[in-house]
């Protein structure tokens, strides 16, 4: 059971719901935005920075998504892990590419600029004060400064909102496999056939 009471969709201010749509979505896709109807202006102003970052995007949706399940991953964020988006999946990710999260430095299927963005993100996940000039310098090699901006940018929001949707511990709805205990040992988004696409 959430940590956080759910705001009742009926109780959502008219802003967030005219800007989520909550009757088209499943409490899954609804996510967060369950719990951050508590304070409406506050999430609006959030929303808009999650948009910013999705319209913006120069980054391709496939890279975004193995970063995003890669920090998961040191997360435990259950909900994130448990969700696969369209754009990345119209965008070439595949289950065989997540599973190669498990051990990103070696997969074969892995680019070398998808390695240096993954490697970053974990980085950002576990031990930020690492990411070096060495780790940027590798970034550069692939990436324009404006893109390395935008990734940093992208991983924290992933890192930060993720974090938080973990210790909510929101996992009602999703498949059993991801529903565990949060004591119990961690799981992964790899090697799962329960995902739900978004």
């Amino acid at each position: 059971m959430s940590r956080i009471s759910k705001v009742p969709v009926e109780q959502w201010d008219p802003r967030l719901r005219a800007a989520i749509k909550p009757e088209q979505a499943s409490e899954l896709e609804q996510g967060l935005s369950r719990f951050f109807a508590h304070t409406p202006d506050i999430a609006l102003g959030m929303m808009q920075f999650a948009g910013a970052l999705k319209a913006h995007r120069t980054l391709p949706e496939k890279l975004v998504e193995l970063v995003r399940l890669r920090v998961a991953f040191f997360n435990q964020c259950r909900s994130c892990m448990a969700i696969r988006y369209t754009d990345a999946i119209n965008d070439g990710i595949t289950e065989d590419l997540v599973c190669s999260l498990e051990r990103p430095e070696e997969a074969d299927n892995l680019t070398d600029a998808e390695k240096a963005a993954v490697r970053y993100g974990e980085l950002m996940a576990t031990d930020h004060l690492s990411a070096d000039d060495a780790v940027y310098d590798e970034l550069r090699k692939y990436y324009s400064e404006a893109q390395i901006v935008e990734l940093g940018m992208i991983c924290a929001f992933f890192v930060g909102f993720g974090r938080l949707a973990a210790t909510y511990h929101m996992v009602e709805e999703l498949p059993a496999e991801f529903a565990a205990d949060a004591t119990d040992e961690p799981i992964a988004p790899w090697g799962s056939a329960a995902v739900q696409v978004r």
